[in-house]
């Protein structure tokens, strides 16, 4: 007859429990695996696969009360790094997206909006479709299968334990939380300036004839000067975006590292992560 004590029973349970949370709160926050339209069925299960592979690898757990309170608060622990590495991959594609709306702001296209099921907001037409264009980079360079071995390597950098973690490294994503931002401007800079020079060359032209409709045949010229901007732009996106993804997963690669400090010091250079580019069918030789 196989028996078990407390001890080894608890730490069965918690030895599962506490990866699966931290594995829940990154697919429940990083762009694909917590998209909306993915069931949340096919989530759970995704998780708990991932910790059967993942758990017999990671450091013992101590034997705990999964339902005392120190039991509890290792619990939200792991929920909180788990969301905080899934956020930082995110910040890229929302910074994707401020650039789809500072685009279509600049076009006039700011009417041109639908409900986004996935952030449950309103979205214009350009963001939606740079967030496409994102979303099929990130998966033609792996950037799924990055984010799941980064995920694998935070249990080594910081194991499951009852000590709380240190606030800097959440300041860290607050602080990485501007990316959104600065990324957004850098993206749609070049569409920008050209329609910048098209709204100067509509000003000089309704200066010098004024009989000239300017919301007339404004309106079509800017709209035709984003589009032609927007398809010479978009073919040159991916170095950008692949290194905004490397950034991004460097990030949640460094998160684990930070909660760790319990003061602020500067963070050693760490040489970024090369996602690898698909490479093209080879036809065998006859």
């Amino acid at each position: 007859m196989i028996t078990f004590t407390s001890n080894e029973l608890y730490s069965l349970v918690a030895g599962m429990l506490w990866p699966l949370v931290r594995i829940l709160g990154l697919i429940a926050a990083a762009p694909l695996y917590g998209n909306r339209s993915v069931p949340a069925r096919a989530k759970v299960m995704l998780a708990v696969m991932l910790t059967l592979v993942i758990a017999p690898a990671i450091p013992k757990v101590s034997p705990l009360d999964p339902m005392s309170l120190p039991g509890l608060l290792i619990v939200a622990q792991q929920l909180l790094i788990g969301l905080a590495m899934g956020f930082s991959v995110r910040i890229v594609f929302s910074a994707v997206e401020m650039a789809g709306e500072i685009i279509g702001l600049t076009m006039g296209l700011g009417f041109a909006t639908f409900f986004d099921p996935q952030s449950s907001a309103r979205t214009s037409a350009i963001s939606q479709f740079l967030a496409l264009i994102a979303t099929t980079t990130f998966l033609s360079v792996n950037g799924h299968l990055v984010l799941l071995s980064v995920l694998a390597e935070s249990f080594t950098t910081l194991p499951i334990a009852a000590e709380p973690i240190a606030g800097f490294g959440l300041k860290q994503l607050a602080d990485w939380g501007s990316k959104i931002f600065s990324s957004g401007l850098h993206l749609s800079l070049p569409i920008l300036t050209a329609l910048l020079l098209v709204n100067i060359a509509l000003g000089i032209l309704t200066r010098a004839a004024p009989q000239l409709n300017l919301f007339g045949i404004g309106f079509p010229i800017t709209l035709a000067a984003g589009y032609l901007m927007i398809m010479f732009v978009v073919p040159y996106l991916s170095n950008p975006l692949q290194f905004l993804f490397n950034e991004g997963i460097e990030k949640a690669r460094q998160l684990p590292r930070t909660m760790q400090e319990r003061e602020p010091r500067e963070l050693p250079v760490i040489k970024p992560l090369v996602l690898p580019s698909p490479q093209p069918p080879t036809t065998p030789a006859r």
